[in-house]
């Protein structure tokens, strides 16, 4: 059976593993990697295993934020954000954290 994860994913899951950083931090994975400068990014749904390429602006970016919040991780992926608007503030991350806010996708 094929994976569900494309090569172009698993390819950054295993490039950012060996650079010690990426995607974890003192063993905590990382939800977003950004991409496009921020208009799309992976997210790594830690509950099934999955990761998808998703528009930062589209509906099911918001949907696969609100699964992972309501299963606990609202608060990690809510700093993560934070994380990405102060490294990266031209890329518009702290509109996307508003975007889901006003969706109610951090309200628990």
């Amino acid at each position: 059976m094929a994976s569900n994860t494309s090569k172009t994913a698993r390819a950054s899951v295993r490039a950012g593993q060996g650079s010690g950083g990426a995607l974890s931090v003192l063993g905590e994975y990382k939800y977003l990697i950004p991409l496009a400068n921020g208009r799309f990014a992976y997210v790594r749904n830690l509950t099934n295993g999955k990761t998808a390429h998703l528009k930062t602006d589209s509906e099911a970016f918001v949907e696969e934020i609100r699964l992972l919040a309501a299963a606990g991780h609202g608060a990690k992926i809510r700093a993560e954000l934070e994380a990405l608007g102060t490294a990266h503030p031209q890329d518009g991350w702290d509109a996307t954290e508003k975007r889901l806010a006003e969706a109610g996708v951090f309200e628990g």
